[in-house]
This record gives C-alpha cells, structure tokens and sequence, in this order.
C-alpha cells in the first residue's frame, strides 16, 4: 500500500512513523522541507510547496499512490482533496468546503449558530474596521480577537490577558475589520481529536497543549511549546459529563457538516474550553494539532494503513482504534529568539542516551550529517510512561541531553502545573 503524506514538520513526522509500523506501507512524501526523520522513512520524497496542488498531485501519480494524509491545514484550504480525489486518490483530510471549520472561523460560528450545536460562545462577525473598533469599545467586558482566516495558531487576541482594550481596537484594525469577536471563555483548554470516515467519528486520547513561549504560561502565543496525556486518556480537569458533552460537540458537527452537504473525512481537532457552565468550542482544526499528534500517534497500538483505508471507505469503527494505557509529555525544543525573533543557523547536538521519542521538525540535516536549526519549532521528544511523572521524567531527561542554542519548557508535564490547572478548575 502506497500512502503519501504531505507536510514536513513534527506532525507528519508522527504521521510517517505510526504508518510505518505496518511494514508493507510504503510511504512517500511532499513537503517543502528536507525533515530528517521523514526523509529516513520514506521511499521517494518530493520537494515542493505543499500548497502547490498541482506539483503534490502529480507526484501522487508518478508514484501510484493509494491515499494521502495531509497534515498541515494550508494545502487543505488550497483544496488539495478536491483535486487528489478527482484524480484517483483516497484522502485523510476534508476537502476544501468542509476544511472551513478550521479555515474560515465565520463559517465555523455561523454554521454551529444555524445548526443550533451546543458548545458556540457568544460571537459577531465583522467585515468593518470601524464597526468592529466601536463593538469593542462599547462591549461590557473582555473579548477575544480572532482574525477570520489561518494564522497557524498565533492570531488569536485575548483581552485582559493579551491586550488592553485599546490593543484590541488596534489589532482589529490592522485586519482591516476582517475579524470574529467573541467572548472570553474563562476555565481550562483542552483537545479531543477524532478519526471521522464522513459519518462515524472514533476519538482519541484527551491532550492539553502550551501555548505559551516560556514557563509559568508566560509570553506569547507559539505554535505549541509541548502538550501532555494521562494513562486513563482522560484530564482531571474534565469530568466524564463533560468529555461526554464535548464528544456531542463533535459528533453533532460532522452531523451537520454531512446533512448540509459537505461530508467531513480526516481528522477533526476540537479545542475546548472547559468553563464552570460545561466545554465550550474554542475552534475547529481540520487536521491533526502539533505537537497533540505526537501525543496521541505515540500511544496508537492499532493500525494507522488500516485506519486509513477504513476512513476512506467509509467503515470506521470503534473497535479499528486502540491506544496504549499510558501517559505521555511532549516537549518542544526551538531555536533561541522563537517565536519573535528566532535565529536560524545553529548546530546542535543530539544524544542517544535517552528514553523518549524523538520527532524531527524544522531543522536541517547538513551533507555532513550536522543538525542545523531553522526558524520555527526544530524537533519535540515525547516520554511515555505509566505515569505522568515518568513520561516527564524521560522527556525531561531527552531534552535536557540536547547542546546547542535552543531552548525548551521544562515545566510541561510537570506536576506542580499540572496541580495549578486543576486548582484553577476548582476555583471556576
């Protein structure tokens, strides 16, 4: 079985390897840059744009691929699926349509709205700078900014954490008015992540992502410093009504999406907010989260060939996907400056004396076999354990053996932030 994974970056890394513990897949890949752990997997790779649609749909040809899974969310709104699928190939992602949940979060809103879904904070929708500056003006309390297309996780504006109500007004409009304004959700974030075949959705462990560049949830928003699961596949922060309520959540927006008109197939990423009035829809993702990915493809002990063919034909069930009863921390390292100012062009050096998992993201494998970084995210390790502690403990100890000029959060998994998080629930 021939599949094609598009995308470079840690994600499709852990997409690549979790493919690969079937021995007769072989896998292929696009993507824009040479990612050392993918390169080592892969039978042939394609270096290209990966929003470039017609260069990956030719490639997908040449070699005679079955399907493709594509990881990042830019191709998915270029509309990649549309165009692999009328040329043949079975996909792992929604088509261009049913990616709005993620790539257009007015739609997102608009269509929870007219469906009725449980789980929309209040919002309004603005086209006008002006009219989006005089709602936060005259609006009784905190709003969060979000601008209406992709931002690859870091657009996102939270008065009263972020911004003042004065930056809010400012921020809307350096996007020319073109934003969502909603209320701010006060409680604890967390992410389920499903497999959906257009009908069935099978979910996967709960995770909680860091947002923030440095400990103690400080600084700006990144792509992700590391992410976290426990051995029950649940957080105790969430209690069961509430998982069984943000599953609803889920299952009633692939409802939806399929009753409208634009079936959705691939994998749907609900973040959720976990408020004292039950999970509330933070957004949408049309595609795996990174670094959750990495969480959750670590714990995959069945097939992902065979997940893969069963999305396709529509035939998912529960009894397709299992996960091993374990825990797991992911801990990002990136270059020193990220994500503002990140330096780009530095060795460093890794060690085998470790543990952990070891995903490879945006960083360079010279002829000479140095690892160089980039300026984005260089590579994530991930401890498993039967605690969460030892899942820390082991990616604690892998990152740390790292020389060079990155750094990382050491305080993800940990238990003093992990007591904090409950304590905050508590409060609510």
């Amino acid at each position: 079985m021939k599949i094609l994974v598009v995308g470079g970056g840690g994600r499709e890394h852990a997409i690549a390897s979790a493919l690969g513990r079937n021995t007769k897949t072989e896998i292929y890949s696009a993507m824009a840059k040479r990612n050392p752990g993918i390169v080592a997997l892969a039978k042939k790779v394609h270096l290209c744009k990966e929003t470039d649609v017609r260069s990956v749909t030719g490639f997908a040809k040449e070699i005679g691929a079955a399907y493709a899974f594509i990881g990042p969310e830019a191709p998915l709104e270029a509309g990649i699926v549309d165009t692999l699928e009328s040329a043949g190939i079975a996909c792992i992602g929604p088509t261009r349509t049913a990616a709005r949940l993620e790539t257009d979060k007015a739609f997102c809103r608009e269509m929870m709205e007219r469906n009725q879904l449980d789980g929309c904070p209040l919002y309004r929708v603005f086209h006008s700078a002006a009219d989006a500056a005089h709602f936060i003006e005259n609006y009784d309390g905190d709003l969060v900014v979000k601008p209406i297309g992709l931002t690859g996780g870091k657009g996102v504006r939270i008065m009263g954490e972020q911004v003042d109500r004065s930056g809010a007004i400012a921020y809307a409009r350096s996007l020319n008015g073109d934003v969502v304004l909603e209320e701010r959700l006060l409680g604890e974030e967390f992410t389920l992540q499903a497999f959906v075949d257009g009908n069935h959705l099978v979910p996967m462990p709960l995770v909680q992502d860091h947002k923030r560049a440095f400990e103690g949830d400080a600084g700006p928003n990144t792509g992700g410093m590391g992410s976290y699961s426990m051995q029950n596949h649940m957080l105790p922060f969430v209690k069961e009504v509430d998982y069984q309520k943000a599953l609803a959540i889920m299952q009633s927006v692939v409802a939806a999406m399929d009753r409208t008109g634009s079936p959705y197939k691939g994998i749907l990423y609900g973040q959720f907010m976990n408020t004292a009035q039950g999970p509330k829809v933070i957004e949408f993702n049309a595609r795996f989260g990174d670094p959750e990915a990495m969480n959750v493809l670590s714990l995959l002990s069945s097939d992902l060939s065979e997940i893969v063919c069963r999305i396709c034909e529509g035939s998912l069930a529960l009894s397709h996907v299992t996960f091993e009863p374990l825990a797991t921390v992911c801990k990002y390292l990136v270059p020193e400056g990220y994500p503002d100012t990140p330096h780009a062009g530095d060795s460093i050096t890794l060690s085998a004396n470790h543990q952990a998992l070891l995903y490879y993201a945006n960083v360079e494998k010279t002829a000479s076999g140095t690892l160089v970084t980039q300026t984005s995210r260089a590579l994530a390790y991930v401890g498993i354990g039967e605690t969460l502690e030892e899942a820390e403990r082991n990616a604690e100890q892998a990152a740390s053996t790292v020389r060079g000029a990155v750094r990382y959060r050491r305080d993800i998994g940990t238990r003093a932030l992990l007591d904090r998080r409950i304590a905050h629930m508590k409060e609510l």
